[in-house]
């Protein structure tokens, strides 16, 4: 068993004053009014663990999402056959300038404000440089809904996410501002023990790493805020190694099928799913850590 004052120390936050200024600066000429973009329809937004406060010490990249709000793709799959009708009535079909369009608007302006840009499948990696900016991953992002019904513009609802391509794939629709409402939520409700779990399970992560007992890219953050998301509340509370022992617990005596994303839109734990978390890569993480808590 880990000692108390070992996961006290744990669960505390990593710095975030450099990572703020650096989500600021860029944030700034994500939004200069010289982009080439239609600036008055786009948004900019942190994600991932400086978003959440879930960041470690260790935590190095800050993860931001550029996004077109002009116009939307959408999921009309829930929709009644009549609410579909009304929904194809009043489209005006596909966007004018749409997800390609804005991907290369942005992805030429932001290569040429910063120097070193590397195009990853899924972002473009800003490494950081001498004067304190961080390294910083832009997600270049579109508006997404999720529709469950529609009846008129003035009548509908829908979830609202973001979609992007990746490099060579198809759609991936995720829904960041979900996400991050949802852990603080949960926060809330266990009377502030979840992020405070969150960065344990982030630390015991590295640590495993550090010490060759887990491999490198097993267990993203995400889904370690979804997998402890899916913990009921009242798990939480008293010593950090009885809430410890308590969320492990639940999360390997559920049933893996029915665990969600913290989004509450995706399946946690899937094969061949872009937004899920692969079985032998949760099995793997879930194992690795009852060694290392059992040692």
């Amino acid at each position: 068993m880990i000692a108390e004052s070992q996961l006290d120390i744990w669960a505390s936050q990593g710095p975030t004053s450099q990572f703020t200024d650096t989500y600021d600066r860029i944030r700034s000429n994500l939004l200069d009014k010289g982009v080439p973009y239609p600036l008055a329809k786009t948004e900019v937004f942190l994600q991932g663990s400086y978003k959440n406060d879930t960041n470690v010490y260790g935590d190095s990249d800050v993860d931001i999402v550029l996004c077109y709000t002009g116009g939307f793709y959408k999921d009309l799959s829930r929709l009644s056959v009549e609410d579909r009708r009304a929904y194809d009535a009043l489209s005006n079909g596909p966007a004018k300038y749409d997800y390609d369009d804005f991907k290369r608007d942005a992805a030429q302006y932001i290569t040429r404000l910063y120097n070193s840009v590397n195009t990853g499948k899924k972002a473009l990696y800003i490494p950081g440089n001498n004067s304190g900016r961080r390294n910083a991953d832009v997600l270049i992002a579109y508006e997404f809904r999720r529709y469950y019904a529609f009846k008129s513009w003035q009548d509908q609802r829908f979830d609202e996410g973001v979609c992007f391509y990746p490099a060579g794939g198809s759609m991936i629709e995720n829904f960041p501002k979900l996400h991050a409402q949802n852990c603080t939520t949960k926060h809330q409700n266990t009377k502030s023990y979840f992020k405070h779990m969150v960065r344990i399970f982030k630390n015991m992560r590295n640590t495993m790493i550090g010490k060759n007992l887990l491999a490198n890219g097993v267990a993203p953050s995400y889904f370690i805020e979804g997998m402890l998301y899916n913990v009921p509340n009242d798990k939480f509370g008293g010593t950090y190694q009885e809430t410890w022992i308590n969320c492990f617990n639940h999360i390997v005596t559920a049933n893996r099928d029915q665990l969600v994303c913290a989004n509450n839109m995706h399946w946690l734990v899937r094969d061949n799913s872009p937004t899920s978390w692969p079985i032998a890569n949760f099995n793997a993480f879930t194992a690795a850590l009852k060694k290392y808590w059992e040692s």
